[in-house]
């Protein structure tokens, strides 16, 4: 039977590359929802072409735009970022691909497992804000959250048929970004198209300076001790230029398991839509003669300080993720309109960490009100930074 799939974010780098496995594999997938923020123009495209339930344009001023243009087909379309969250609520969906970037992907990610849905959640900000919250709105539900993070996915595969209990260590691995080896002095003068120069992954604005700041290894980390249940102190991050090893899990008996692979998010999306199944596909494969050398080195905390910050808030707890999160969207939109220097914005979420109302156990609006809060307190720093 195939698997009705929702995805949120369709226009985005991940959601484009989950239509892309969609149509290699019609058989087994249909889409039932595709949603967008502002990419009408895109959204329109693909409902076209994959004929889904409905769509959803969250921001509520194109939604004339896509209602004409799809008035002919039998696609309901809705618009308005509570619509969203709602969409995730009809019966016909198997499977919620949360594709949305960043706190925006967190209303609906909850929504998706109050409804029932099992969720393909490529959105870790969602983790990273209330990863309390969802995981056990998950147990609770009964309810599946199938990582799609290249990292988590390759941790999730290893664990298949693993006693949790048995697991004694995760190395996250990383890039490096295009920055790796380099010296502050250096990183003070790089820009917004240097960040953007990833050498190995093809992904969205945000995450590609997050990658190169190494913000986006923080919330790897965050990520992943709410997804796997484990002490910080059990999640070790090192730098594997290639990306080819995903990540790797240490048992107790001192073995080892890493899942490999060409670095192409289509691998673990497929793996997260497909689940529990593993099915054929046409992807390019890995030949180890043309990686004669698999290198791995530590990563240089002291440069790039927002690994640390992550471990920092992780060690805090509270709604200090839920603030760093928020410091880190403000401070990357900052730099990638060229308000802030690259530095400056580990600069930014620092200053909101030690600034912003700590709260033991947040509420969900508790985090929302933290969200807010940081935002407001980003610009300030923002603002006083470029007017330097």
């Amino acid at each position: 039977m195939k698997k009705n799939i929702a995805i949120l974010g369709s226009t985005g780098s991940i959601g484009t590359q989950a239509l892309k496995v969609v149509s290699a594999h019609p058989d087994l997938f249909e889409v039932e929802v595709l949603t967008a923020q502002s990419n009408y123009e895109l959204l329109i495209s693909q409902a076209i072409e994959f004929s889904p339930n409905a769509v959803v344009i969250g921001n509520n001023e194109h939604y004339s735009k896509v209602a004409e243009a799809l008035k002919l087909l039998p696609v309901k379309v809705y618009a308005g970022e509570e619509a969203i969250s709602q969409i995730v609520e009809m019966d016909t969906i198997d499977l919620v691909l949360i594709a949305l970037v960043g706190y925006a992907g967190l209303n609906p990610t909850l929504s998706a497992i109050e409804s029932g849905k099992h969720v393909a959640l490529a959105n870790k900000e969602s983790l990273v804000i209330a990863g309390e919250l969802v995981m056990t709105a998950a147990r609770r539900k009964n309810v599946m959250v199938i990582p799609v993070d290249s990292e988590h996915s390759a941790i999730f595969q290893c664990l298949a048929g693993e006693d949790p209990r048995a697991v004694e260590k995760i190395y996250l691995t990383a890039s490096g970004g295009p920055f790796r080896g380099m010296k502050r002095h250096h990183l003070a003068k790089v820009t917004r198209e240097d960040a953007l120069n990833h050498p190995n992954w093809k992904m969205g604005h945000k995450i590609t300076v997050d990658s190169a700041s190494m913000m986006n290894k923080g919330l790897e980390v965050i990520e992943a001790r709410w997804l796997f249940n484990l002490d910080p102190s059990r999640i070790e991050v090192i730098i594997h230029p290639q990306s080819v090893i995903h990540s790797i899990v240490q048992f107790i008996d001192g073995s080892m398991k890493a899942q490999m692979g060409l670095p192409d998010m289509r691998l673990p999306i497929l793996y997260a839509m497909a689940f529990p199944q593993r099915i054929q596909s046409e992807f390019p494969r890995f030949n180890f003669l043309q990686y004669p050398m698999l290198t791995f080195e530590p990563p240089d905390i002291e440069i790039f300080r927002n690994l640390e910050l992550a471990y920092v808030a992780l060690s805090r707890g509270g709604n200090s993720p839920c603030a760093l999160n928020a410091a880190n969207e403000a401070s990357v939109s900052a730099f990638l309109g060229n308000r802030i220097s690259f530095l400056q914005m580990s600069e930014v979420n620092e200053h909101c960490m030690e600034t912003v109302s700590f709260i033991k156990k947040p509420s969900y609006t508790d985090l929302a009100e933290t969200h807010l809060e940081t935002i407001s307190v980003a610009e300030a720093q923002i603002f006083q930074l470029s007017h330097k």
